[in-house]
């Protein structure tokens, strides 16, 4: 990898541009919307910047031996079907990341990674806890706000990598000593063209596996089991009910023995349960840590927003934020985690069958559809509840309140990204937040708010 091109200049692609500029690569860049920012980092680095016409591809892609896409660049833009076509190897930040570490001065450190459907960055946090509660600096990386690539030139001790499908995709050389894949269910079909070229995309984590490394798979899943058993990584299951990792009278087990007592979780919903199981057995299957410190870093464990997140108790309902559920099966695992509930959801839908989310009708008393695929929320939901569209989140707000009585929870988990009404979904949850506290506080409703 001599001459580079970088192509999408988000948070990965500058990271990884500055990275390569750093290392004294010959390096090219180029974004579909090139902004003020991107021309000023381009001149920083003196690198040139294209447009995406097809005469300037032509121009970015001319020599280079290596193209870095962003991972938000699909298989079918013209970019890779360009690089494609002219025998251009195609490469992920991980992967490039991966590659330098192996040369790294007194040796790689260890790689965990973390793939999944849902719960990748919950359980890439409850990891890196588990690290720093046995006295190692570990850091999150990869689908978060630190590309694998910025962090290399850190002091670390570890890095837990969360690996997206788009990060997946186009690796050569990327591994992980311990990693899992904590399910699988169709997702961004916008993305990939159909569902099999999703799961291949998930199953290059273990595509350069060794003998050393293991495989931590969710028990009873065939497919996820077939792929790990395919590589040659040892396996190791985890499962609410079965598995090496599981849960026996109240207690978190493993081989290693009692891990932590289910009571004194930071929370307990079956996927907290799971997501916590799958991250003890990455730890302590590496042999990174042992088990001594693990059930006092699980207690205090502190997750990100917008993951079925309390926001408070107003008039009998607790109110929850659950925008990061930006997939069906995201959604449906937030639903499974109530008796009795009002959902807020709909959004922009990334080419999913929404139906799967209304598979739970005893579950359910009412939806509040939004967003540009409001229609699609109300389809799927017509014979099971009552449905009512809202315009706005604050409208959302109102008509989930009018529908929710004492003791049946709200909670927005919308199965479809933001990016109709809101740039993200931290931004759609902190819109819905506002909009909660502001409808109560409005003396329409007496409320108590979780304190921060």
């Amino acid at each position: 990898m001599r001459r580079v091109a970088v192509f999408g200049l988000g948070i990965a692609g500058c990271a990884t541009a500055q990275a390569l500029a750093d290392r004294g690569y010959g390096i090219r860049l180029a974004d579909d919307a090139i902004t003020d920012e991107m021309l000023a980092f381009a001149d920083n680095i003196d690198a040139p910047l294209y447009a995406p016409n097809d005469t300037q591809i032509q121009q970015l892609l001319r020599d280079v031996d290596t193209l870095v896409p962003a991972p938000g660049v699909p298989p079918r833009h013209r970019v890779i079907e360009e690089a494609t076509r002219a025998k251009i190897a195609i490469r992920t930040e991980i992967d490039v990341a991966y590659e330098w570490e192996q040369q790294r001065v007194g040796g790689p450190r260890p790689m965990l990674g973390v793939t999944g459907t849902d719960g990748k960055t919950t359980t890439t946090m409850i990891a890196a806890a588990l690290l720093r509660g046995a006295g190692l600096r570990a850091a999150e990386v990869g689908n978060t706000d630190t590309p694998l690539i910025a962090a290399l030139g850190e002091d670390h001790d570890v890095f837990v990598v969360e690996c997206s499908s788009f990060r997946l995709q186009y690796i050569s050389h990327f591994r992980c000593d311990a990693s899992t894949w904590l399910n699988f269910a169709p997702d961004h079909l916008d993305w990939h063209p159909d569902r099999s070229h999703y799961l291949n995309a998930k199953a290059q984590l273990w595509r350069h596996s060794r003998t050393s490394d293991v495989a931590v798979v969710p028990d009873g899943n065939d497919e996820i089991t077939s792929i790990a058993q395919s590589s040659a990584a040892r396996i190791v299951t985890f499962g609410l009910h079965s598995g090496d990792y599981t849960v026996s009278d109240n207690k978190l087990t493993s081989p290693h023995g009692m891990l932590a007592h289910v009571d004194q979780l930071w929370r307990s919903m079956p996927h907290d349960i799971t997501n916590a199981l799958a991250a003890s057995a990455l730890v302590l299957e590496s042999g990174l840590i042992t088990p001594d410190s693990i059930e006092n870093s699980l207690a205090e464990f502190q997750p990100a927003q917008h993951r079925i997140e309390l926001i408070g108790e107003f008039s009998g309902s607790h109110w929850f934020d659950d925008s990061k559920a930006t997939s069906p099966h995201a959604s449906l695992t937030a639903i499974r985690a109530f008796e009795r509930l009002v959902l807020i959801a709909g959004g922009r839908n990334k080419g999913l069958d929404l139906t799967a989310m209304a598979t739970e009708p005893q579950r359910m008393v009412g939806v509040v559809a939004i967003g540009d695929d409001a229609d699609v929320i109300q389809r799927a939901f017509s014979s099971v509840c009552d449905v009512v569209v809202a315009d706005t989140m604050d409208d959302a707000v109102r008509k989930a309140a009018a529908m929710a009585s004492l003791g049946v929870d709200v909670v927005l988990s919308p199965g479809c990204t933001s990016y109709d009404w809101y740039k993200n979904y931290n931004e759609r949850g902190d819109d819905f937040q506002r909009a909660v506290r502001a409808f109560f506080a409005g003396g329409t409703g007496a409320g108590r708010e979780v304190s921060q």
